[in-house]
């Protein structure tokens, strides 16, 4: 049966949605229901996709409209520190994993040419799965995030040369005069874009943003415009996009264009998701398992052990490596185009275009759970990861200063604490887990940081050696307790304020140090603000008034602090 585009669009819509449901409820990630809806809508069962080129433009759209966003969020100054750790990454990458990949294929009975590529296909990253997990888990603006963001534009730039060098075989000549102007050309687009952001952007922006759907058609104007005139450079439509965002990234409305394009991104960001499990041929992975597998182990185990290897003899800390060489664990969409442009061209057989597609579904699938839990991962396996740090890391060199004010969730009674935090007039940050504070804090330009109160990679990230006062609203006794361990394993002078709704939990943490703990009926938080108007940081008053909040409890003095 026959359907119009609209109607395929729906069904597919709504096999997305169920399936989403689905793995909603199994907790697993939802990139594994997108790619598995494909493979529902597409010939191995259902068929409804007949308009393969209108699904192929909805991806290209979501993959501008991810990298755009990306690119608003990135720092020019970042960019330019971490040149080095992105470069040698790469480089320390394509060699291990394209000479180990050469030798396997090589193993496998395949000719030289199909090793060859294989090699440079396994280098490939996800550029469209590490920037969507990053963005899911408010990452990118983390080192690990920085960094792989930077790897995988590196990777972008080899893969152009890697499609030059495809054409060149297939029989269309390629002279030192062609790359030469390609490189001129990456400088001249380089050149354009920087000026247009620091000459021409600022003051155009400041007049279409009179108008919320001005900036808005403006953005997408600006990004697809500067995509389309990229890759008519020679080069691709992500390093366009990224660049288009990169250059609006330093503007006063760079936010407010990232809010409005997130919902439109999220859509078209899915159907290129179902389009890559639609293109799956199911019939012709069958013959490519076994070379598949070995290939895919070397990607997700190997691949990341190379770019841990290369960061910590950089000197970055082994957190950072591992969670760094997770990302990259897994080969990119761009792989099987290459490997399906070599086939196209005779240079290499249908068998291996079957291999190279299995480990990208392998892979992509299997380093979605290995982003989203690393970690937990990480946890699990740190004391066998000392080898990939040195004894004095980079890191911890140039740690930011610590905030004399954190407040740990802002909705249950943070805000009045932030607004006290803000009289006091000393550096403060609020933490929080929730995506919609974090907007809110972001548009309101408050100090924010992203992530678990519970999770040590935050709390590193914090820098609390100098803290003064902690406020958590929490009242978790879980997470009171994890907080409380790790703050006064590394600075026992701090202040550390938190909320409990039981008596006997409160009186355990006032025994592990916590210096107040809020209580429903006996000393709330609007009470403790007040304290905190007056008294600021002062030790010997918060010391009084928890030991007059001890008595209140029922004379719990075994929680003097330690």
């Amino acid at each position: 049966m026959e359907f119009g585009i609209f109607t395929q669009l729906s069904l597919v819509i709504v096999l997305a949605a169920v399936m989403a449901i689905i793995m909603t409820a199994l907790r697993q990630p939802l990139i594994i229901g997108h790619i598995l809806t494909g493979i529902i809508v597409g010939p191995a069962a259902l068929n409804l996709i007949q308009e393969q080129a209108a699904f192929e433009a909805y991806s290209e759209i979501g993959i501008a409209l991810l990298l755009f966003i990306i690119g608003l969020e990135l720092s020019i100054t970042v960019v330019k520190k971490l040149g080095k750790p992105v470069f040698l990454t790469a480089m320390a990458t394509l060699t291990t994993i394209g000479t180990l990949g050469y030798l396997v294929t090589l193993s496998f009975d395949f000719t030289r040419t199909e090793a060859f590529i294989t090699g440079l296909a396994l280098f490939f990253s996800s550029t469209i799965i590490i920037a969507k997990v990053l963005s899911d888990k408010k990452e990118l603006n983390r080192l690990n995030g920085q960094i792989a963001i930077g790897v995988i534009l590196v990777e972008d730039v080899i893969a152009t040369f890697a499609l030059l060098f495809i054409v060149a075989r297939s029989g269309e000549a390629l002279t030192p005069i062609d790359i030469g102007l390609l490189f001129v050309k990456g400088f001249l687009v380089v050149a354009v874009l920087f000026f247009l952001g620091a000459k021409v952007l600022p003051k155009a922006t400041r007049y279409v943003a009179r108008s919320q759907e001005l900036l808005f058609l403006f953005a997408l104007a600006w990004g697809f415009g500067v995509a389309a005139a990229v890759n008519a450079a020679g080069f691709s439509t992500e390093v366009g996009a990224l660049f288009a965002g990169v250059a609006l990234a330093h503007l006063p409305y760079a936010h407010q264009i990232g809010a409005r394009l997130k919902p439109l991104r999220d859509f078209f960001v899915i159907l290129f998701f179902i389009s890559l499990g639609e293109q799956l041929q199911l019939n012709n992975l069958m013959a490519g398992i076994v070379p598949a597998l070995v290939l895919s182990f070397i990607v997700l185990a190997v691949k990341p052990l190379a770019a841990m290897a290369s960061l910590g003899a950089l000197g970055y800390t082994k957190r950072t490596s591992f969670k760094t060489g997770i990302n990259l664990s897994q080969i990119s969409e761009f792989s099987i185009i290459l490997v399906v442009l070599a086939t196209t061209s005779g240079l290499v057989g249908e068998r291996l275009s079957a291999v190279i597609t299995l480990v990208a579904i392998i892979t992509i699938a299997a380093s979605t759970y290995l982003m989203k839990y690393d970690n937990w991962i990480y946890v699990r396996l740190e004391r066998n990861l000392h080898m990939f740090e040195r004894d004095v890391t980079s890191e911890k060199a140039t740690r930011p200063e610590s905030y004399p004010l954190i407040l740990f969730g802002y909705r249950k009674g943070g805000q009045k604490f932030l607004k006290t935090f803000q009289e006091m007039h000393q550096r403060y940050i609020v933490a929080d887990y929730d995506p919609e504070v974090i907007d809110e804090l972001k548009h309101k330009r408050i100090p924010y940081l992203y992530g678990d109160v519970t999770d040590p990679e935050l709390l590193d990230e914090l820098n609390i050696d100098k803290t003064k006062l902690i406020v958590n609203t929490i009242g978790d006794h879980t997470v009171n307790v994890s907080m409380i361990e790790y703050v006064m394993r590394r600075n026992d002078n701090v202040l550390i304020v938190c909320y409990s709704d039981d008596h006997n939990q409160a009186a355990e943490l006032y025994a592990m140090g916590a210096s107040f703990v809020m209580l429903p009926h006996i000393a709330g938080s609007d009470q403790l603000n007040d304290f905190i108007q007056t008294h600021g940081t002062n030790r010997n008053s918060f010391d009084a008034y928890r030991e007059d909040h001890l008595v209140q409890l029922g004379g719990h003095h075994n929680g003097s602090r330690p």
